[in-house]
Protein backbone atom coordinates (compact mmCIF):
# COMPACT_ATOMS: atom_id res chain seq x y z
CA UNK A 1 0.00 0.00 0.00
CA UNK A 2 2.68 2.74 0.65
CA UNK A 3 3.88 2.06 -3.19
CA UNK A 4 0.46 2.88 -4.38
CA UNK A 5 -0.42 5.91 -1.55
CA UNK A 6 3.50 7.53 -2.76
CA UNK A 7 1.85 8.00 -6.67
CA UNK A 8 -1.79 8.40 -5.38
CA UNK A 9 -0.69 11.62 -2.70
CA UNK A 10 -3.90 13.65 -2.84
CA UNK A 11 -1.02 16.80 -1.98
CA UNK A 12 1.48 15.65 -5.11
CA UNK A 13 -1.67 15.37 -7.51
CA UNK A 14 -3.18 19.00 -6.93
CA UNK A 15 0.41 20.23 -6.96
CA UNK A 16 0.66 18.86 -10.30
CA UNK A 17 -2.76 19.73 -11.32
CA UNK A 18 -1.58 23.91 -10.67
CA UNK A 19 1.71 23.48 -12.39
CA UNK A 20 -0.13 22.29 -15.07
CA UNK A 21 -2.60 25.18 -15.58
CA UNK A 22 0.23 27.65 -15.05
CA UNK A 23 2.36 26.34 -17.68
CA UNK A 24 -0.40 25.48 -20.38
CA UNK A 25 -0.47 28.91 -22.36
CA UNK A 26 -1.79 28.07 -25.54
CA UNK A 27 -4.07 24.67 -26.65
CA UNK A 28 -2.86 21.30 -26.56
CA UNK A 29 -3.95 17.75 -27.52
CA UNK A 30 -2.53 14.74 -26.47
CA UNK A 31 -3.00 11.06 -27.47
CA UNK A 32 -2.74 7.93 -25.07
CA UNK A 33 -1.74 5.13 -27.49
CA UNK A 34 -2.21 2.54 -24.39
CA UNK A 35 -5.80 1.30 -23.42
CA UNK A 36 -4.54 0.90 -19.76
CA UNK A 37 -3.78 4.44 -20.07
CA UNK A 38 -7.27 5.33 -21.36
CA UNK A 39 -8.75 3.29 -18.34
CA UNK A 40 -6.47 4.53 -15.85
CA UNK A 41 -7.45 8.26 -17.28
CA UNK A 42 -10.60 8.23 -16.89
CA UNK A 43 -10.70 5.69 -13.65
CA UNK A 44 -8.58 8.63 -12.13
CA UNK A 45 -10.64 11.28 -13.14
CA UNK A 46 -7.72 12.89 -14.75
CA UNK A 47 -9.65 15.15 -17.52
CA UNK A 48 -11.52 16.96 -14.11
CA UNK A 49 -8.32 17.87 -12.78
CA UNK A 50 -7.08 19.16 -16.65
CA UNK A 51 -7.82 23.13 -17.87
CA UNK A 52 -10.28 23.63 -20.76
CA UNK A 53 -7.10 23.88 -23.15
CA UNK A 54 -6.00 20.68 -22.60
CA UNK A 55 -7.95 17.65 -24.55
CA UNK A 56 -6.53 14.28 -23.92
CA UNK A 57 -7.43 12.09 -27.18
CA UNK A 58 -7.31 8.02 -27.23
CA UNK A 59 -5.12 5.89 -29.73
CA UNK A 60 -4.95 2.10 -30.89
CA UNK A 61 -3.31 1.17 -27.59
CA UNK A 62 -5.90 -1.75 -27.10
CA UNK A 63 -4.69 -4.79 -28.38
CA UNK A 64 -8.59 -6.83 -28.27
CA UNK A 65 -10.00 -3.49 -30.28
CA UNK A 66 -7.78 -3.49 -33.11
CA UNK A 67 -7.83 -6.98 -33.64
CA UNK A 68 -9.63 -7.94 -36.82
CA UNK A 69 -12.97 -9.40 -37.21
CA UNK A 70 -11.48 -11.78 -39.44
CA UNK A 71 -9.07 -13.12 -36.43
CA UNK A 72 -12.21 -13.42 -34.47
CA UNK A 73 -13.87 -15.53 -37.25
CA UNK A 74 -11.18 -18.07 -37.88
CA UNK A 75 -10.88 -18.50 -33.94
CA UNK A 76 -14.36 -19.14 -34.20
CA UNK A 77 -14.16 -22.10 -36.99
CA UNK A 78 -11.54 -23.42 -35.17
CA UNK A 79 -13.57 -23.63 -32.62
CA UNK A 80 -16.17 -25.89 -34.36
CA UNK A 81 -13.84 -28.74 -34.82
CA UNK A 82 -13.89 -31.99 -32.49
CA UNK A 83 -10.09 -32.35 -32.27
CA UNK A 84 -9.25 -28.74 -31.24
CA UNK A 85 -8.98 -26.78 -28.23
CA UNK A 86 -8.87 -23.54 -28.20
CA UNK A 87 -6.72 -21.69 -25.01
CA UNK A 88 -7.54 -17.58 -25.18
CA UNK A 89 -6.88 -14.73 -22.55
CA UNK A 90 -10.39 -13.99 -21.33
CA UNK A 91 -11.01 -10.48 -23.33
CA UNK A 92 -11.08 -12.43 -26.45
CA UNK A 93 -13.85 -14.44 -25.11
CA UNK A 94 -17.00 -11.43 -25.61
CA UNK A 95 -15.14 -9.93 -28.81
CA UNK A 96 -18.44 -10.46 -31.75
CA UNK A 97 -17.37 -12.00 -35.19
CA UNK A 98 -19.38 -11.48 -38.06
CA UNK A 99 -21.48 -14.25 -36.81
CA UNK A 100 -20.64 -15.13 -33.26
CA UNK A 101 -18.21 -15.23 -29.76
CA UNK A 102 -16.31 -17.79 -28.66
CA UNK A 103 -18.47 -17.26 -25.71
CA UNK A 104 -21.35 -18.14 -27.73
CA UNK A 105 -19.41 -21.11 -29.07
CA UNK A 106 -18.38 -22.26 -25.84
CA UNK A 107 -22.02 -21.87 -24.28
CA UNK A 108 -23.23 -24.32 -27.15
CA UNK A 109 -20.52 -27.31 -26.35
CA UNK A 110 -17.19 -26.06 -27.67
CA UNK A 111 -13.85 -26.38 -26.02
CA UNK A 112 -12.68 -22.88 -25.61
CA UNK A 113 -10.77 -22.33 -22.24
CA UNK A 114 -9.69 -19.42 -20.36
CA UNK A 115 -5.74 -19.04 -20.09
CA UNK A 116 -3.00 -16.63 -18.42
CA UNK A 117 -0.05 -17.62 -20.45
CA UNK A 118 0.44 -19.65 -23.52
CA UNK A 119 2.58 -21.53 -20.96
CA UNK A 120 -0.58 -22.35 -19.49
CA UNK A 121 -1.95 -23.80 -23.34
CA UNK A 122 1.28 -25.25 -23.24
CA UNK A 123 0.44 -27.51 -20.13
CA UNK A 124 -3.02 -28.37 -21.56
CA UNK A 125 -1.61 -29.61 -24.79
CA UNK A 126 0.76 -31.58 -22.60
CA UNK A 127 -2.71 -32.88 -20.97
CA UNK A 128 -4.49 -33.92 -24.07
CA UNK A 129 -1.71 -35.31 -26.46
CA UNK A 130 -5.05 -36.85 -28.80
CA UNK A 131 -6.69 -32.93 -29.17
CA UNK A 132 -5.10 -29.70 -31.23
CA UNK A 133 -4.44 -26.83 -28.78
CA UNK A 134 -4.50 -23.44 -30.55
CA UNK A 135 -3.43 -20.40 -28.35
CA UNK A 136 -4.69 -17.25 -29.27
CA UNK A 137 -1.67 -15.05 -29.37
CA UNK A 138 -2.56 -11.17 -28.71
CA UNK A 139 -0.87 -8.11 -27.28
CA UNK A 140 1.60 -5.90 -28.55
CA UNK A 141 5.79 -6.06 -27.43
CA UNK A 142 4.52 -6.38 -23.53
CA UNK A 143 3.33 -9.86 -24.14
CA UNK A 144 4.76 -11.42 -27.87
CA UNK A 145 8.19 -12.31 -25.66
CA UNK A 146 5.98 -14.59 -23.39
CA UNK A 147 4.47 -16.41 -26.28
CA UNK A 148 7.83 -16.87 -28.34
CA UNK A 149 9.26 -18.48 -24.73
CA UNK A 150 6.33 -20.89 -25.24
CA UNK A 151 6.75 -21.49 -28.66
CA UNK A 152 10.84 -22.37 -27.83
CA UNK A 153 9.73 -24.13 -24.89
CA UNK A 154 6.94 -26.10 -27.19
CA UNK A 155 10.10 -26.97 -29.46
CA UNK A 156 12.62 -28.04 -26.98
CA UNK A 157 9.96 -30.91 -25.27
CA UNK A 158 9.16 -31.34 -28.82
CA UNK A 159 5.43 -31.03 -28.16
CA UNK A 160 3.23 -31.55 -31.40
CA UNK A 161 0.02 -30.57 -30.84
CA UNK A 162 0.29 -26.80 -29.96
CA UNK A 163 -0.27 -23.82 -32.24
CA UNK A 164 0.04 -20.17 -32.36
CA UNK A 165 -3.02 -18.63 -34.20
CA UNK A 166 -0.54 -15.05 -34.00
CA UNK A 167 -2.22 -11.74 -34.25
CA UNK A 168 0.44 -9.78 -31.94
CA UNK A 169 1.19 -6.45 -32.88
CA UNK A 170 3.69 -3.85 -32.53
CA UNK A 171 2.91 -0.11 -31.69
CA UNK A 172 5.05 2.02 -33.61
CA UNK A 173 4.00 1.57 -36.72
CA UNK A 174 0.41 2.48 -35.58
CA UNK A 175 1.69 5.34 -34.17
CA UNK A 176 3.58 6.40 -37.42
CA UNK A 177 0.14 5.52 -39.38
CA UNK A 178 -1.90 7.82 -37.16
CA UNK A 179 0.49 10.57 -38.29
CA UNK A 180 1.05 10.02 -41.66
CA UNK A 181 -3.27 10.21 -41.48
CA UNK A 182 -3.43 13.66 -40.55
CA UNK A 183 -4.15 13.50 -37.09
CA UNK A 184 -3.51 16.86 -34.90
CA UNK A 185 -2.25 16.84 -31.71
CA UNK A 186 0.82 18.04 -29.70
CA UNK A 187 2.45 14.60 -28.22
CA UNK A 188 2.00 11.21 -27.19
CA UNK A 189 1.66 9.60 -23.87
CA UNK A 190 3.54 6.60 -24.99
CA UNK A 191 3.14 2.99 -23.24
CA UNK A 192 5.05 1.92 -20.38
CA UNK A 193 4.32 -1.54 -20.40
CA UNK A 194 5.33 -1.23 -24.27
CA UNK A 195 8.60 0.49 -23.34
CA UNK A 196 9.67 -1.81 -20.71
CA UNK A 197 10.29 -4.34 -23.16
CA UNK A 198 11.70 -2.35 -25.58
CA UNK A 199 12.63 0.85 -24.09
CA UNK A 200 11.99 4.26 -25.26
CA UNK A 201 14.56 4.33 -27.79
CA UNK A 202 11.78 2.30 -29.62
CA UNK A 203 9.96 5.36 -29.86
CA UNK A 204 12.57 8.13 -30.88
CA UNK A 205 11.91 8.50 -34.69
CA UNK A 206 8.48 9.68 -33.51
CA UNK A 207 10.18 12.96 -32.41
CA UNK A 208 13.14 13.03 -34.88
CA UNK A 209 11.19 12.69 -37.75
CA UNK A 210 8.06 13.83 -37.60
CA UNK A 211 8.65 16.87 -34.55
CA UNK A 212 6.31 15.20 -31.88
CA UNK A 213 7.19 14.53 -28.52
CA UNK A 214 6.77 11.62 -26.71
CA UNK A 215 6.79 10.96 -23.00
CA UNK A 216 6.82 7.25 -21.54
CA UNK A 217 4.16 6.92 -19.04
CA UNK A 218 3.22 5.35 -15.98
CA UNK A 219 -0.60 4.51 -14.68
CA UNK A 220 -1.25 6.01 -11.45
CA UNK A 221 -2.43 9.42 -11.69
CA UNK A 222 1.10 11.10 -10.74
CA UNK A 223 2.75 9.44 -13.94
CA UNK A 224 -0.54 10.89 -15.86
CA UNK A 225 -0.28 14.21 -14.70
CA UNK A 226 3.90 14.57 -14.59
CA UNK A 227 3.60 12.98 -18.40
CA UNK A 228 1.11 15.58 -19.30
CA UNK A 229 3.29 18.54 -17.96
CA UNK A 230 6.65 16.99 -19.72
CA UNK A 231 4.42 17.54 -22.70
CA UNK A 232 3.56 20.84 -22.37
CA UNK A 233 6.80 21.92 -21.61
CA UNK A 234 7.89 19.96 -24.84
CA UNK A 235 4.99 22.15 -26.34
CA UNK A 236 6.01 25.81 -24.78
CA UNK A 237 10.22 25.12 -25.57
CA UNK A 238 9.08 23.43 -29.46
CA UNK A 239 11.74 20.96 -28.64
CA UNK A 240 10.39 17.59 -29.21
CA UNK A 241 11.95 14.79 -27.28
CA UNK A 242 11.10 11.27 -26.26
CA UNK A 243 11.24 11.68 -22.23
CA UNK A 244 10.95 8.83 -19.54
CA UNK A 245 8.41 9.78 -16.81
CA UNK A 246 8.44 5.79 -15.63
CA UNK A 247 11.69 5.69 -15.47
CA UNK A 248 10.64 2.93 -12.04
CA UNK A 249 10.06 0.46 -15.38
CA UNK A 250 11.92 2.22 -18.37
CA UNK A 251 15.27 2.52 -19.25
CA UNK A 252 16.66 3.29 -22.75
CA UNK A 253 17.28 0.40 -24.42
CA UNK A 254 14.85 -2.24 -22.41
CA UNK A 255 14.54 -5.63 -22.05
CA UNK A 256 17.27 -7.00 -23.81
CA UNK A 257 16.45 -10.82 -23.38
CA UNK A 258 12.95 -10.12 -23.73
CA UNK A 259 13.41 -8.36 -27.31
CA UNK A 260 16.40 -11.37 -28.10
CA UNK A 261 13.59 -13.74 -27.56
CA UNK A 262 11.47 -11.99 -29.85
CA UNK A 263 13.26 -11.40 -32.09
CA UNK A 264 14.62 -15.66 -32.74
CA UNK A 265 10.87 -16.56 -33.22
CA UNK A 266 8.93 -13.84 -34.61
CA UNK A 267 9.56 -12.12 -37.33
CA UNK A 268 7.67 -8.55 -39.00
CA UNK A 269 4.72 -9.16 -40.95
CA UNK A 270 1.77 -7.07 -42.64
CA UNK A 271 -1.04 -7.01 -40.16
CA UNK A 272 -4.77 -6.09 -40.37
CA UNK A 273 -5.85 -3.20 -37.57
CA UNK A 274 -9.76 -2.40 -37.15
CA UNK A 275 -9.64 1.22 -38.41
CA UNK A 276 -6.70 1.08 -40.39
CA UNK A 277 -6.27 -1.54 -42.58
CA UNK A 278 -3.55 -3.43 -43.56
CA UNK A 279 -0.25 -1.73 -41.79
CA UNK A 280 3.33 -2.95 -43.36
CA UNK A 281 5.42 -4.62 -41.18
CA UNK A 282 3.33 -4.02 -37.74
CA UNK A 283 2.54 -7.76 -37.29
CA UNK A 284 4.32 -10.30 -35.89
CA UNK A 285 4.62 -13.73 -37.02
CA UNK A 286 6.58 -17.26 -36.72
CA UNK A 287 10.12 -17.62 -38.32
CA UNK A 288 10.11 -20.56 -40.87
CA UNK A 289 11.90 -22.44 -38.21
CA UNK A 290 9.04 -22.18 -35.99
CA UNK A 291 6.20 -22.52 -38.83
CA UNK A 292 5.20 -26.35 -37.78
CA UNK A 293 2.97 -24.46 -34.85
CA UNK A 294 1.58 -21.92 -37.14
CA UNK A 295 -2.26 -22.60 -36.95
CA UNK A 296 -2.64 -21.42 -39.68
CA UNK A 297 -0.62 -23.37 -42.02
CA UNK A 298 -1.17 -26.58 -39.85
CA UNK A 299 -4.57 -26.76 -39.61
CA UNK A 300 -5.91 -24.39 -42.14
CA UNK A 301 -9.56 -22.85 -42.32
CA UNK A 302 -11.52 -20.67 -44.75
CA UNK A 303 -14.09 -17.96 -43.57
CA UNK A 304 -16.42 -15.62 -45.13
CA UNK A 305 -15.76 -12.13 -45.37
CA UNK A 306 -18.51 -10.23 -44.00
CA UNK A 307 -18.83 -6.63 -43.96
CA UNK A 308 -18.52 -4.59 -40.89
CA UNK A 309 -21.49 -3.02 -38.96
CA UNK A 310 -21.49 0.67 -40.15
CA UNK A 311 -22.71 1.87 -37.26
CA UNK A 312 -20.08 0.46 -35.14
CA UNK A 313 -17.47 3.63 -35.02
CA UNK A 314 -14.72 1.59 -33.68
CA UNK A 315 -12.24 2.08 -36.30
CA UNK A 316 -12.55 5.92 -36.07
CA UNK A 317 -12.46 5.87 -31.94
CA UNK A 318 -8.87 4.16 -32.65
CA UNK A 319 -7.48 6.52 -34.78
CA UNK A 320 -8.61 9.57 -32.22
CA UNK A 321 -10.52 11.01 -34.47
CA UNK A 322 -13.51 10.58 -32.55
CA UNK A 323 -14.73 9.43 -29.06
CA UNK A 324 -17.63 6.74 -28.06
CA UNK A 325 -20.38 9.48 -27.19
CA UNK A 326 -20.13 10.25 -30.99
CA UNK A 327 -21.07 6.72 -31.90
CA UNK A 328 -24.88 6.59 -32.64
CA UNK A 329 -24.84 2.76 -30.73
CA UNK A 330 -23.05 3.73 -27.15
CA UNK A 331 -24.69 3.04 -24.60
CA UNK A 332 -28.10 2.27 -26.63
CA UNK A 333 -27.38 -1.00 -28.80
CA UNK A 334 -23.68 -1.18 -27.00
CA UNK A 335 -23.28 -1.91 -23.57
CA UNK A 336 -21.02 -3.96 -21.72
CA UNK A 337 -23.44 -6.82 -21.47
CA UNK A 338 -24.53 -6.43 -25.23
CA UNK A 339 -20.93 -5.20 -27.14
CA UNK A 340 -21.41 -4.25 -30.93
CA UNK A 341 -17.76 -3.29 -31.34
CA UNK A 342 -14.51 -4.65 -29.34
CA UNK A 343 -14.04 -1.10 -27.98
CA UNK A 344 -16.67 -2.27 -25.41
CA UNK A 345 -15.71 -5.21 -24.68
CA UNK A 346 -12.23 -5.18 -23.34
CA UNK A 347 -11.15 -3.42 -20.02
CA UNK A 348 -8.86 -1.17 -21.49
CA UNK A 349 -10.98 -0.45 -24.40
CA UNK A 350 -12.09 3.51 -24.76
CA UNK A 351 -16.09 2.48 -25.34
CA UNK A 352 -15.84 0.36 -22.17
CA UNK A 353 -14.32 2.94 -20.39
CA UNK A 354 -16.23 5.80 -21.13
CA UNK A 355 -19.11 3.74 -20.48
CA UNK A 356 -17.92 3.03 -16.92
CA UNK A 357 -16.87 6.28 -15.35
CA UNK A 358 -17.67 9.12 -18.10
CA UNK A 359 -20.58 11.46 -16.99
CA UNK A 360 -22.65 13.07 -19.46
Amino acid sequence: MKYIDEYRDKNLIFRLADQIRKSATGEYTFMEVCGGHTAAIHRFGIPSLLPGNIKLISGPGCPVCVTGTDFMDKAVAYSEKDDVIITTFGDLMRVPGSVTSLEKMRAAGADVRIIFSGLDALGIAKLNPDKKIIFLGIGFETTAPGTAVTIKKAELENIDNFYLLSAHKTMPAAMEEIIKGGASFNGFICPGHVAAVTGSSHFSFIPEKYRIGCVVTGFEPTDLLQSILMLIRQVNLNFPDIQIQYRRAVTGEGNILAQKQMREVFEPCDAFWRGFGVIPSSGLTLRKVYERFDAGIAIPVKVVPHEENKSCICGDILRGSKTPEDCPLFRNLCSPENPVGACMVSNEGSCNTWYKYKIT
